[in-house]
Protein backbone atom coordinates (compact mmCIF):
# COMPACT_ATOMS: atom_id res chain seq x y z
CA UNK A 1 0.00 0.00 0.00
CA UNK A 2 1.34 3.35 -1.04
CA UNK A 3 0.42 6.87 -0.14
CA UNK A 4 -3.24 7.82 -0.54
CA UNK A 5 -4.10 9.83 -3.64
CA UNK A 6 -5.34 13.41 -3.57
CA UNK A 7 -9.01 12.40 -3.63
CA UNK A 8 -8.50 9.92 -0.77
CA UNK A 9 -6.74 12.58 1.32
CA UNK A 10 -9.62 14.98 0.69
CA UNK A 11 -12.14 12.38 1.90
CA UNK A 12 -10.05 11.74 5.05
CA UNK A 13 -9.84 15.47 5.81
CA UNK A 14 -13.61 15.86 5.37
CA UNK A 15 -14.30 12.94 7.71
CA UNK A 16 -11.98 14.42 10.33
CA UNK A 17 -13.73 17.80 10.03
CA UNK A 18 -17.14 16.18 10.42
CA UNK A 19 -16.05 14.14 13.46
CA UNK A 20 -14.17 16.85 15.36
CA UNK A 21 -15.43 20.15 13.97
CA UNK A 22 -13.43 23.17 12.92
CA UNK A 23 -12.86 24.53 16.44
CA UNK A 24 -11.71 21.27 17.99
CA UNK A 25 -8.93 20.51 15.47
CA UNK A 26 -6.62 23.42 16.51
CA UNK A 27 -7.09 22.42 20.15
CA UNK A 28 -6.14 18.83 19.33
CA UNK A 29 -3.08 20.00 17.38
CA UNK A 30 -2.01 22.27 20.25
CA UNK A 31 -2.39 19.43 22.74
CA UNK A 32 -0.43 17.07 20.51
CA UNK A 33 2.35 19.64 20.09
CA UNK A 34 2.66 20.30 23.80
CA UNK A 35 2.67 16.56 24.47
CA UNK A 36 5.54 16.05 22.05
CA UNK A 37 7.41 18.99 23.59
CA UNK A 38 7.00 17.57 27.11
CA UNK A 39 8.11 14.13 25.92
CA UNK A 40 11.29 15.52 24.34
CA UNK A 41 12.00 17.52 27.52
CA UNK A 42 11.61 14.41 29.69
CA UNK A 43 13.88 12.36 27.44
CA UNK A 44 16.53 15.09 27.52
CA UNK A 45 16.33 15.31 31.34
CA UNK A 46 16.69 11.52 31.64
CA UNK A 47 19.75 11.54 29.38
CA UNK A 48 21.32 14.31 31.45
CA UNK A 49 20.53 12.42 34.65
CA UNK A 50 22.17 9.25 33.34
CA UNK A 51 25.23 11.19 32.18
CA UNK A 52 25.55 12.84 35.59
CA UNK A 53 25.21 9.52 37.40
CA UNK A 54 27.90 8.00 35.18
CA UNK A 55 30.29 10.87 35.91
CA UNK A 56 29.64 10.55 39.67
CA UNK A 57 30.39 6.82 39.52
CA UNK A 58 33.65 7.48 37.68
CA UNK A 59 34.71 10.06 40.27
CA UNK A 60 33.83 7.69 43.12
CA UNK A 61 35.86 4.87 41.52
CA UNK A 62 38.86 7.18 41.11
CA UNK A 63 38.59 8.33 44.72
CA UNK A 64 38.30 4.74 45.89
CA UNK A 65 41.34 3.75 43.84
CA UNK A 66 43.37 6.61 45.32
CA UNK A 67 42.27 5.68 48.83
CA UNK A 68 43.18 2.04 48.28
CA UNK A 69 46.60 2.87 46.83
CA UNK A 70 47.29 5.36 49.63
CA UNK A 71 46.33 2.83 52.32
CA UNK A 72 48.53 0.12 50.85
CA UNK A 73 51.59 2.41 50.78
CA UNK A 74 51.10 3.76 54.32
CA UNK A 75 50.37 0.46 56.03
CA UNK A 76 53.42 -1.25 57.48
CA UNK A 77 54.21 -4.63 56.00
CA UNK A 78 53.48 -7.56 58.25
CA UNK A 79 56.22 -10.13 58.46
CA UNK A 80 55.41 -13.73 59.27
Amino acid sequence: MGMPSGMQLLVIVLIVLILFGGKKIPELAKGLGSGIKNFKKAVKEDEEEVATATKVEEVEKKAEAKTTSTQSTTEPKKEA
